[in-house]
């Protein structure tokens, strides 16, 4: 079987990673800046080529022609001033900037760029179309497309752009396809059978009070309405659905999108049956990372690794299908 080989930048914990590792990529360096996701990487495949610094600071000119995949998300902080402070066209100092360097200087065969979907209505569409306007000016045809991981194996309402990038001169070859998605979404018990025991962020001992008045898959409108208005506070008065608010997840649902903290405020991810928020093995079984793949960092760390990371099964199966892809140009 031939092993692809692949770039990733912004590597975090190994969501992306791991999925690509199971579609059949060999990953040749994961560059990450947090100390503790790359403490995790090390931990989990001390073989691999982990690069523990800015990715401003990493050159990848030495790879130029050897590559097939570059792969990553920036952190989608980065874009936060990508169509108005700098000026359309310009994305200079951004951390996508760094991923279009490494492209460019690489020149791999084909890119994988996610990140939120809300990249693509961001500034009135036009950081979006900056980006991609950067990528075919470094000779790629673009092409994307946002996938909701509870219809890929996920156990979680996640919505994820995917970008994928063919160069051009391989683009007669190369045809690629976004993996069909399944008839009926992944729900919290088709993942949460068997876990094993971890520690998690406790409430405090108010918001457990309140939790508890929630049913499974209810949320704050289901709360008595003087408890609703003195937990929520003015956001009781704003707009929106606000239904990710002192939420219990349940059963037969997916999960909402992970945060960073499943206890933070007002975007609670409460266990369908305890009044506790999901714990580290859970969280992680929800994001399809493998009982085995260990955490390293306190656990506001752990959990923060988690929540940021791609899910893996979503990743494997993009994967799968850029591996197919590449197939098509084998031996060139």
């Amino acid at each position: 079987m031939i092993k692809y080989t692949d770039i990733e930048l912004f590597a975090g914990a190994g969501g992306l990673a791991l999925g690509l590792e199971k579609a059949g990529f060999e990953g040749l360096c994961f560059v990450e800046f947090n100390h503790e996701a790359c403490e995790t990487l090390r931990k989990n495949r001390p073989n691999w080529n982990v690069i523990e610094n800015d990715v401003a600071n990493v050159d990848f000119s030495n790879y130029e022609g050897k590559i097939d995949l570059v792969s990553g998300g920036a952190p989608c902080q980065s874009f936060s001033y990508a169509g108005k402070r700098l000026g359309f066209g310009d994305t200079r100092g951004t951390l996508f900037a760094q991923f279009a360097r490494c492209v460019r200087e690489v020149k791999p065969k084909m890119f994988m760029f996610e990140n939120v979907k809300g990249m693509l209505s961001h500034d009135k569409g036009r950081t979006f179309k900056t980006i991609t306007h950067e990528f075919e000016r470094l000779g790629y045809e673009v092409i994307y497309k946002v996938l909701n991981a509870a219809y890929y194996g996920v156990g979680q309402k996640r919505q994820r752009l995917i970008v994928i990038g063919i160069r051009n001169d391989l683009k007669d070859k190369i045809k690629f396809e976004y993996p069909q998605q399944d008839k009926k979404m992944t729900v919290l018990k088709d993942v949460l059978k068997n876990v094993p025991d971890s520690p998690y962020q406790p409430y405090s001992e108010n918001k457990r009070k309140v939790m508890e008045l929630v049913p499974a898959g209810g949320c704050w409108v289901d709360l008595p309405e003087d408890v609703a208005k003195a937990y929520m506070g003015k956001s009781y008065y704003s707009g929106g659905g606000r239904r990710g608010m002192a939420r219990r997840i349940a059963w037969d649902e997916p999960c909402l999108t992970l945060t960073t903290s499943p206890s933070q405020k007002q975007t609670e991810r409460c266990h369908p049956d305890e009044t506790r928020p999901f714990t580290v093995r859970e969280y992680a079984r929800i994001q399809k990372f493998p009982d085995e793949w260990k955490f390293c960092g306190n656990l506001t760390e752990q959990y923060k690794q988690i929540g940021n990371a791609v899910p893996v099964e979503l990743a494997r199966r993009v994967g799968l299908k850029i591996v197919k892809a590449l197939e098509g140009i084998k031996g060139e």
